[in-house]
């Protein structure tokens, strides 16, 4: 079995201040056999110190949160498998999963946020099913 991600939305800008922050998700489409490694790219742009997020959302299903990098250690792993790497000098946060899975067909966010309260969200990954 093959999954299918599409990218839907563009790039979301938010702007404060005189620094702006923006996320991008630049893979198109994105085509994973059963049991192939998956991997969703998230680069970012902002001016100060901002906190990195993945969610997730399946058919007929609200936005679930998949991991987040608050800090600390620059791997951090999330529910499902799922597991995303900060990197500052890249200014990339990639999600990746070791062994897709059909279930795993959903829409993805990537997302950054300057403050717990506000977030900006980036590109949407989506399967044709939802």
């Amino acid at each position: 079995m093959t999954l299918v991600f599409t990218l839907m939305l563009e790039v979301l800008l938010f702007l404060k201040g005189a620094g702006a922050q923006s996320v991008t998700q630049p893979d198109g489409h994105i085509t994973v056999s059963e049991g192939a490694r998956l991997e969703l790219r998230c680069n970012y742009s902002s001016s100060f110190s901002s906190y990195l997020f993945w969610y997730v959302q399946y058919p007929n299903q609200g936005l679930q949160l998949l991991l987040k990098y608050i800090s600390g250690n620059s791997l951090v792993s999330g529910i499902k498998g799922f597991e995303a790497e900060f990197r500052r000098s890249e200014k990339s946060f990639h999600l990746r999963k070791t062994s897709a899975h059909w279930k795993d067909s959903a829409k993805y966010f990537c997302a950054l946020s300057d403050t717990v309260t506000k977030t900006t969200v980036g590109a949407e990954h989506k399967s044709p099913e939802t």
